[in-house]
């Protein structure tokens, strides 16, 4: 007795492994799906040989100045920054629409303020940076670049014989109270120095020219006399030659970003794709039972039987969406930010672009067993690709590009600048367009493949 059933059980196990490997789709979505997602993460977080995507800035240029010419060139010739010279109010709408992560502005007067600023010797100029805040990791890139480069032309500029700017920092020094005195004479001395060589390195100066107000230098106390700065520690002379005003773009007064408005909006997308593709599947049990061969048996056309399933669909697909974004509202602090009107042609399309799918996927599957593995997995595509999951400024240059052929690329930017980025209805046209047209082309193919029997 006790063999047969272990007899019985064996056997149990093979029919279930004959069945499930006599599906290929099922196989191939059980082993296609988790290698491709973790191939996509892997590249994209990998420290490997992968060469990360530029950031995108732009560079607005108030001074016009020499300084400001070097800076800028400087930024430009740096090969972790795509640098685009622009407009100020141009560039402020490309960091607004998420077009780029941040936009310097370098003020008027920066050439001739930010090389005395750096000793002291003058007010700071003040270099504007407006920031896209969901980019958070490329910003830090950004900041640290910015005081790289103009720490550095600031510094070469200041020590050039073609700003002549050492007979007023010496006398500055000497009367500036804050220093220690030997710190003040060693500041001085150095003025000095540089002046001396500037002049014997100018074209027909003598060698032996001293520069102006050396006497003066060397009467002051020597360095070995130098006094501690209040709270015991020397006062540094040097300092950034600049001060940073850093604003969020694109946003309102009273908002700030909220990152629980991308991860609503890429969810949102993920799940209300997979209730289309469900329901897609479900149209192919329904023609399994041959219910749609009766309902052909009324007086509708097939235009009509197809148009109310995805006005159904749709229909769901918003609600859900509506339910979605009300939890976000009151729970989590998500504002709708900008346009209410683009905000809901947003959801609307979106939704007609899901019901459009899922009709697809009914008309070109066989049965639904076989369908449903293949249709998960292009669902997980279109959602990894559109930056659900992931932003989709952290894809490298050209999957930025491969991502704008994917309709989730345009809901998902779409509900961003409706929410957190706060622009107006023009911004939400182009991607209801695109879901609209994806929702034409997805539909047109259904009516064309779709079958009626099975």
């Amino acid at each position: 007795m006790k063999n047969t059933a272990h007899a019985a059980v064996a056997a149990l196990i093979r029919k279930d492994l004959v069945l499930y490997f006599s599906n290929r789709r099922a196989v191939l979505m059980s082993l296609v799906a988790p290698i491709l997602i973790a191939a996509f993460f892997g590249y994209l977080f990998g420290s490997g040989s992968r060469t990360p995507g530029k950031v995108g800035i732009a560079l607005v240029d108030l001074d016009r100045s020499a300084l400001s010419a070097s800076v800028l060139g400087a930024l430009r010739n740096d090969a972790a920054l795509d640098v685009r010279e622009l407009p100020p109010d141009a560039a402020a709408a490309q960091v607004a629409a998420g077009k780029l992560t941040a936009s310097i502005t370098l003020p008027a007067g920066f050439g001739a303020q930010a090389a005395r600023a750096m000793f002291g010797a003058a007010d700071k100029p003040q270099i504007a940076l407006q920031v896209d805040p969901s980019q958070s990791m490329a910003l830090q890139l950004v900041r640290g670049l910015l005081a790289q480069h103009v720490t550095e032309r600031v510094a070469a500029s200041a020590f050039s014989s073609a700003t002549p700017v050492y007979a007023d920092l010496r006398e500055r020094t000497l009367n500036n109270e804050g220093l220690p005195a030997a710190m003040r004479a060693d500041l001085a001395e150095m003025f000095t120095s540089i002046e001396r060589v500037q002049r014997a390195a100018a074209p027909g100066a003598s060698s032996t020219a001293a520069a102006p107000g050396a006497s003066s230098a060397g009467a002051l106390p020597s360095a070995s006399s130098a006094a501690a700065a209040p709270g015991g520690s020397p006062a540094s002379p040097f300092s950034t030659p600049y001060t940073l005003r850093e604003q969020e773009a694109g946003q309102r007064p009273e908002s700030r970003y909220n990152s629980y408005a991308h991860a609503f909006a890429g969810m949102g997308v993920q799940f209300v794709l997979l209730m289309g593709v469900d329901l897609g599947i479900g149209l192919l049990a329904m023609r399994r039972l041959d219910l749609w061969k009766r309902l052909r048996a009324a007086p509708l056309s097939r235009g009509a039987l197809l148009g109310s399933r995805i006005g159904s669909t749709a229909l769901i697909a918003l609600i859900v969406l509506a339910v979605v974004y009300a939890a976000a509202v009151l729970g989590f602090g998500v504002r709708i930010d900008g346009s209410a009107l683009g905000f809901a042609a947003v959801l609307v399309s979106f939704a007609l672009m899901t019901a459009s799918f899922g009709l697809l996927i009914a008309a070109l599957g066989r049965t639904p067993e076989a369908t449903r593995g293949l249709a998960i997995l292009a669902t997980l595509m279109l959602v990894m690709l559109g930056g659900a999951w992931v932003p989709a400024f952290a894809f490298p240059a050209w999957l930025q590009s491969v991502s704008l052929a994917v309709p989730t690329r345009w809901a998902v930017d779409g509900l961003d600048a409706m929410t957190w980025r706060g622009l107006p209805l023009a911004d939400a046209l182009p991607s209801v367009a695109a879901l609209l047209g994806f929702s034409a082309l997805f539909g047109a193919l259904a009516f064309w493949r779709f079958d009626w029997q099975e």
